[in-house]
């Protein structure tokens, strides 16, 4: 009862929506980061705990009583301040944060509408999440019911119709943008997920094949391009030897600081450089040369195709299988959450229905049992059918209401 009465299901996040990519890399949470504040998230009472940290957006969603404890975690373990994320941020309790994590999850707040990436993301989320136990039974259904929905609009609708992510949309501004591009030099930087899917996009998109891969752990490179022959492969020490003779630098090693600086590149040299990490890695200065053309993951997510207009078009699919699944979820979870008390209601009833009809046997000679117990249970039914419909109403306070029921058959 105190549980219902005192702590509520938040959500606080910042967004491409509000933030642009600058500001999202100051509440970029680390991996290290990630389990480290799952961790105070424990020790603070804070159950349900779960984090989200991609390009695009940061999001915690757990139980509090307030929502600035998590407000004060994300700050913690991000560079960013409460001051800043007040001008940028969304924070939503109960509902409202169940319908963003199902919204989420199934692509429609994506910045490019329908990028599923965020299903994997949200696994991932959610596994470290259990890992550290910071899950209840609550997030867990949530978290299930999200990804079957994600599943059933991948299926049964067009929302991801076509082949549109960041990586992608890389892809498609340098075939936009760049005259004779299967001719140009072009140097991939980092391997991660979203430089795997770079090099995959390059190669089924583009003829190039003068495409180079450089990343940090050289076994990496070396398996990836054993798979995808028409990549060359380089080390980080040749790093600015391989800048020098590139025409397209792509950026995706997802490092907390610059990877790429003025140090690398040479203030005359002409170069395109789309930097896909979160935070950004590549150093503002840049913008400052002449010939260096600098795009960053806003950039990117306005590249739109004709595939985009096929997705709006599928959104009303997609909000009616989130609304089946959203209602199976609030379904089981009134369920858990009212059984106790219209058990105890029951019970109640059941014992007043008890004593009142061995009354009426003393009171009434040939008193008809059998009639009395039918025409109560019905009675019993139909109250105990009309208060479920009132605890289901969204403008009744479930703990006030089983409150007044336990006072009236307490007393």
């Amino acid at each position: 009862m105190k549980e219902l009465a005192q702590e509520h299901f938040y959500n606080i996040g910042v967004s491409y929506k509000k933030a642009d990519a600058e500001t999202r890399g100051k509440f970029s949470v680390s991996k290290e980061n990630q389990i480290a504040l799952l961790k105070a998230a424990k020790n603070k009472g804070i159950s349900g705990a779960l984090i989200i940290s991609t390009c695009n957006r940061t999001e915690i969603f757990g139980f509090a009583n307030r929502p600035c404890l998590l407000i004060e975690l994300l700050c913690d373990f991000s560079e960013g301040t409460t001051k800043e994320f007040t001008e940028i941020s969304n924070v939503y309790k109960d509902k409202p944060a169940i319908m963003h994590l199902f919204r989420i999850g199934t692509g429609l707040e994506s910045q490019i509408l329908g990028d599923y990436e965020i299903v994997g993301q949200l696994r991932q989320s959610y596994k470290l999440a259990k890992k550290y136990k910071t899950t209840n039974a609550y997030t867990e259904r949530l978290v299930n019911s999200v990804l079957q929905a994600s599943k059933r609009v991948k299926n049964e609708t067009k929302l991801s119709s076509g082949t549109t992510s960041v990586s992608y949309a890389a892809v498609q501004y340098i075939i936009k943008n760049v005259p004779a591009y299967n001719t140009k030099n072009m140097l991939v930087f980092g391997l991660g997920k979203m430089g795997k899917h770079t090099c995959k996009n390059l190669a089924q998109y583009t003829n190039n094949k003068s495409v180079c891969l450089i990343n940090r752990t050289v076994n990496k490179t070396s398996e990836f391009v054993k798979e995808h022959t028409s990549i060359r492969k380089s080390t980080i020490e040749n790093l600015k030897d391989e800048i020098a003779n590139t025409d397209v630098l792509i950026v995706s090693t997802g490092a907390n600081k610059p990877t790429i600086t003025k140090e690398h590149i040479s203030k005359d040299k002409e170069i395109l450089i789309l930097d896909l990490s979160m935070p950004e890695n590549v150093s503002h200065d840049l913008a400052a040369y002449k010939n260096v053309t600098l795009v960053n993951v806003d950039e990117l997510s306005k590249v739109t195709d004709e595939t985009l207009a096929v997705r709006l078009a599928e959104v009303p699919i997609a909000e009616a299988i989130i609304k089946e699944q959203k209602t199976e979820f609030i379904d089981w979870l009134n369920n858990r959450r009212f059984t106790p008390a219209i058990s105890a209601l029951k019970k109640s009833l059941e014992t007043i229905k008890k004593d009142e009809i061995s009354f009426q046997k003393k009171k009434i000679s040939n008193f008809d049992e059998d009639q009395a117990e039918i025409l109560t249970s019905r009675f019993i039914q139909k109250i105990t059918t009309q208060f479920v419909k009132h605890l289901k109403d969204e403008n009744t306070s479930v703990s006030e209401s089983i409150d007044v029921i336990q006072k009236v058959f307490q007393s």
